[in-house]
């Protein structure tokens, strides 16, 4: 495997002018198209002489993490791995998954798709890692999902609801939060049943995340007889949020479902406040709920939003004491929020899936571990698994912002 990549790094692409913009991303896409290629066979290889999988020796199992820990959604990304970092830190000083230490290998691609596709190529090439493990982002998750497919790399617990990881079942992919088409569904519901709402517009990020949950509302609103009365988009990474705020404006809506990182949302709920905006707004979980209560404080009060854990200081679960506990010990200042509570938990899974699968631990009996998991309570969150679902929780809670915090909403649970 080394050798033939080897070859191919040492192959030189011509020149390409910059000004040939097509062009360049036509070369980069070959490229990586035979870099996907040489790696499927190299692997397959490795396969049929009954090679150990990359990643694992007799003390190390190795993972990798490329998400955004900079730019507009490193909010995101740095809590995944803080919350996953702290689970595998007290696992390795109990001396580890039968034996072995986890090694988290963490890579920045800054929330864009071309950064975690070289990033993902790295770290199955270079780092050799066992699996993919807490990517963040649709956009990033679609452009690697290729890679996925072609390497049987598993990828674990991405920070996304996107049903493209989900349905069709990717076998190599196993999702732990409930799914944008969940949230979007209790959304619906909230807003129809305790506001009366009847017309429904969407602000989107105008990529794979933004279409993601647009499709989910739509579902939930056509179950209802019902459909979105307008759309209003913008370009992930920007706060050029005016264009689409004004098509939302002129339609009157009842409720704004918002979809975008804390960046761009707090932008539009505090420019939808100073333009007179009345509807009620909502966003789901990838918000980043903390980094977006503190950049709009009480400009935000009233706006919804659904989340994949529960209520991070509701301690009366197991769970989230136990996170709790281990940031102080691992990560002393940081306070459990919403994203590093999620990233403990799904380390939380990896772990138990690991543990399950044995000392023999290999890729194919590391995804059959997972589906052995049923109806596994782990301090609060119920997770199940199957040969036909790789989605371990539907769970969806809400919360809303009031004087400026985040507080609970207690009687909605999904």
């Amino acid at each position: 495997m080394d050798i033939f990549l080897l070859r191919i790094r040492f192959v030189k692409l011509p020149a390409i002018p910059s000004y040939r913009l097509e062009s360049n991303f036509v070369a980069r896409k070959t490229m990586r198209m035979h870099i996907l290629s040489a790696l499927y066979g190299c692997a397959l290889f490795a396969s049929q002489a009954g090679a150990a999988d990359p990643g694992i020796t007799n003390t190390e199992i190795r993972l990798g993490m490329v998400n955004a820990q900079s730019g507009a959604a490193s909010g995101l990304g740095k809590g995944m791995r803080i919350g996953a970092e702290v689970v595998f830190k007290e696992i390795n000083a109990h001396g580890g998954i039968h034996g072995r230490k986890i090694n988290l290998i963490v890579a920045d691609d800054a929330y864009e798709p071309d950064n975690a596709i070289d990033a993902t190529l790295k770290m199955i090439e270079e780092q050799k890692v066992f699996a993919l493990f807490g990517y963040v982002g649709t956009p990033t998750a679609n452009a690697v999902l290729p890679i996925i497919k072609e390497t049987n790399t598993p990828l674990i617990g991405v920070f996304s609801g996107a049903m493209t990881l989900r349905r069709p079942v990717v076998p190599d992919v196993i999702n732990v939060r409930a799914s944008y088409d969940d949230e979007s569904e209790m959304l619906v519901e909230y807003f129809i049943k305790t506001k009366q709402a009847k017309r429904f517009a969407v602000f989107y990020q105008d990529d794979g995340f933004g279409l993601a949950v647009l499709s989910g509302t739509t579902k939930a609103l056509k179950r209802r007889n019902m459909e979105i009365i307008a759309k209003g988009t913008f370009q992930r990474g920007t706060t050029a949020i005016n264009t689409g705020l004004a098509a939302i404006i002129d339609s009157k809506p009842d409720a704004v479902i918002m979809v975008g990182t804390y960046t761009s949302l707090a932008a539009f709920i505090k420019n939808a406040k100073a333009e007179g905006l009345k509807a009620s707004l909502a966003t789901v979980s990838f918000v980043g709920t903390d980094n977006l209560v503190n950049l709009v404080g009480r400009d935000g009060d009233g706006v919804v939003i659904s989340q994949v854990v529960p209520f991070p200081e509701d301690r009366s679960l197991p769970i989230a004491n136990e996170c709790a506990t281990l940031l102080e010990k691992y990560a002393p200042g940081e306070q459990l929020g919403f994203v590093n509570f999620e990233g403990c938990i799904t380390a939380k899974t990896m772990a138990i899936a690991m543990e399950r699968a044995g000392p023999a631990l290999t890729r194919i009996n590391l995804i059959q571990a997972f589906e052995t998991i049923k109806k596994l309570d782990i301090g609060g969150i119920q997770l199940n698994l199957g040969t036909e679902d790789h989605q371990a929780s539907s769970a969806v809670f809400l919360t809303q912002i009031v004087d400026g915090h985040i507080t609970q909403i207690k009687a909605e649970t999904r």
